[in-house]
């Protein structure tokens, strides 16, 4: 069986994935068997598995190196030394090959993870940023080829650094392949998306569902006229929905995933994952079938290219964002090995207006631990919009109110609240829910942007140490932190936009600058914003390296401080000791027992990130908006092992 399929392979090779098949069966039959048991599994199994093979035998030699290694070392992409960047590729170098041009700067900095946002092609004109993707295996042409894409891979593969790109999950563009030929009538293709003849259905399915877009692009479904049918479309008329019930397209996407994997590809970002499964009556969203869809799919690449891992882009709840880690109640399951902590981004802006630890405190302290072999994408923020995600158990146990304390922080980030200095944008306000999201730049959120506007350095400082704090929890955390591209220069909100008619009524175009590479020039100024925000960064990054208790596999513990401005949270690890992480989100200076280090195992306390004493007088002093990395010098351990590239 699959003999054509690993043709290529030797021997050796062959066994090397039918070990890997063997491993994976028992991951892959249950969720298989649960997603699809009134199909003939048997039949199912075998097409799927043929996908795996294909994916196995069209890899080239230096990858099938790459699935070797990191079988080997499967905490790759755990280890302190990971650190990511953000960008949209037509915004960083232009091109797909214009951004090989600016490797040096990545290396500068410190990235071992650069990811790449929206680089398939998409549908001519209005498209979401690229994620109305018609074509899943080929490149939007004004940005290069898909062999550009693959020589960048290499380059920086070269470099120790992993590339990472989008795989829209949930929909494709009403122009990619599968949706022209559903609305030319072929049967096999209508069944790849949800479609209706009347409004019988989509009225029953609208009294559960949710308005991504209220304001762009309200309800969930779209008439097309050529179709004579209703077609589900949850984030734009342009973005059909897939049908995951229909196993082919399952099948097909096993397909792209082995595809992109042999490009090249290291991490497979799954947009709107969270999506991917209708239910009546529901918000159709977090369904456990996506959790499903999710499993299977990871145990048929670890399969084909075991080297290619998956991010979940779950941007969901507090109680709904372990599992896609795989974390489902008492059990773990292999789901996504990455996903953004979009829970640590939004707490980190609350405790920044407020100057208070005690609601991230609680709500981080709430949260499920993730398994051992996953890891966290911590970020401050995103090309997308923040949304105040504020459970409102959690804001009940700080004492606050979860729905004051959500317009509380659209307001003060629009600007529009006493004491901010914050230089935001609102992003699809919901009149009837009352629910907000915000935009803007780091520099923007922070008070840099409001500083240079008002030309008052002391407001740029304050606010530079603001923006460097928010990246010292992330980037001290453990996983992988990822930096959005211009942040570490301080980058300000992009109006441009406004002036692009396919751009201007997406506010979240202010915060996707154009990468100044005059501006960059700066970065070793130590007397400009560039040069402080660089230096900063690095320093951030260069210490992180040498920490190996910020190993992604560590025990995390929040922990109260007895100071309501100060928060905290020691990471412990076996082989590589432990690391506290205090921050004082507070323009005060803050006083904390100078015994607290020790009372949390950390016997002889040292700040790797100020090297000057922790405690005088007998107090554990913490500056004004600042954060300190607290190893134990006599447990620390060995340093981290290299990166396998």
């Amino acid at each position: 069986m699959l003999s054509d399929e690993l043709k290529a392979l030797s021997p050796d090779e062959q066994s090397f994935f039918w070990t890997r098949v063997e491993d994976q069966l028992p991951l892959l039959l249950p969720p298989l068997r649960a997603l699809y048991g009134s199909f003939d599994l048997d039949a199912l199994t075998i097409e799927l598995l043929k996908v795996a093979a294909r994916t196995a035998g069209a890899r080239c030699e230096r990858l099938r190196v790459l699935d070797l290694r990191r079988c080997v070392s499967p905490d790759w992409f755990q280890r302190p030394d990971m650190v990511g960047y953000v960008a949209y590729a037509e915004l960083f170098g232009e091109t797909i090959s214009g951004v090989g041009k600016h490797l040096d700067y990545l290396s500068e900095l410190g990235v071992t993870y650069l990811h790449l946002m929206s680089v398939m092609k998409p549908r001519e004109g209005a498209n979401d940023g690229g994620f109305a993707v018609a074509d899943y295996c080929d490149v939007d042409p004004s940005l290069g080829t898909l062999a550009d894409l693959e020589a960048l891979a290499v380059a920086l593969k070269a470099r120790g650094i992993s590339l990472c790109i989008d795989l829209v999950m949930n929909h494709t563009a009403a122009e990619h392949d599968w949706a022209t030929r559903a609305a030319a009538g072929e049967e096999r293709y209508l069944d790849y998306f949800i479609t209706y003849p009347d409004r019988v259905m989509p009225d029953q399915w609208e009294a559960s569902l949710p308005e991504v877009f209220p304001e762009m692009a309200p309800g969930n479904f779209t008439w097309n006229a050529p179709m004579n049918r209703w077609v589900w479309t949850t984030f734009n008329s342009f973005q059909w929905d897939l049908n995951y019930a229909n196993p082919d397209v399952i099948i097909e996407m096993a397909g792209v995933m082995g595809f992109l994997a042999n490009v090249g590809i290291d991490v497979l970002r799954l947009d709107a994952v969270a999506f991917t499964w209708k239910r009546l009556g529901t918000d159709c969203q977090n369904q456990p079938e996506a959790h499903l869809i999710v499993q299977v799919l990871r145990s048929l690449l670890q399969m084909g290219a075991p080297a290619t891992i998956c991010k979940a882009e779950a941007i969901v709840g507090p109680d709904q964002l372990v599992p896609y880690l795989g974390a489902h109640d008492s059990v773990s399951r292999h789901e996504c090995e990455v996903a953004y902590h979009n829970q640590l981004m939004v707490m980190l802006w609350s405790s920044l207006a407020t100057r208070d630890a005690g609601l991230i405190t609680h709500a981080m302290s709430r949260m499920r631990a993730a398994p051992s072999y996953t890891a966290w994408c911590t970020y401050v923020r995103c090309h997308d919009d923040i949304g105040w995600a504020i459970d409102d158990r959690d804001a009940a146990l700080a004492m606050v109110g979860g729905t004051s304390h959500r317009q509380f922080l659209a307001d003060f980030y629009r600007g529009d609240f006493p004491t901010s200095f914050a230089r935001g944008v609102s992003f699809s306000s919901n009149t009837l829910t009352g629910d907000e999201r915000t935009c803007g730049s780091a520099a923007a959120l922070t008070g840099i942007d409001d500083g240079r506007l008002r030309a008052d350095e002391k407001a740029i400082e304050v606010g530079i140490r603001r923006l460097l704090l928010m990246y010292a929890v992330t980037i001290g955390f453990g996983g992988i932190p990822l930096l959005y591209m211009g942040d570490e220069l301080g980058l300000a909100n992009n109006l441009e936009y406004l002036n692009d008619p396919e751009k201007a009524d997406d506010s979240r175009w202010i915060q996707r600058p154009k990468m100044d590479w005059l501006v960059a020039e700066r970065r070793n100024d130590p007397s400009s914003i560039e040069g402080r925000m660089f230096v900063g960064f690095t320093h951030l990054i260069q210490v992180r390296r040498s920490i190996g208790s910020m190993h992604a596999t560590g025990a995390l513990e929040w922990v109260w401080t007895g100071h309501p401005n100060v928060a905290g949270f020691v990471r412990r690890n076996v082989r590589h000791g432990a690391v506290m992480v205090l921050v004082n989100f507070s323009e005060e200076q803050a006083l904390i027992a100078p015994d607290f280090p020790q009372r949390h195992g950390l016997v002889t306390p040292v700040d790797r990130l100020d090297p000057g004493p922790l405690a005088s007088t007998g107090i554990l002093t913490m500056p004004s908006l600042s954060v300190r990395w607290i190893v134990d010098a006599a447990a620390e351990g060995v340093h981290p092992a290299p990166p396998v590239s």
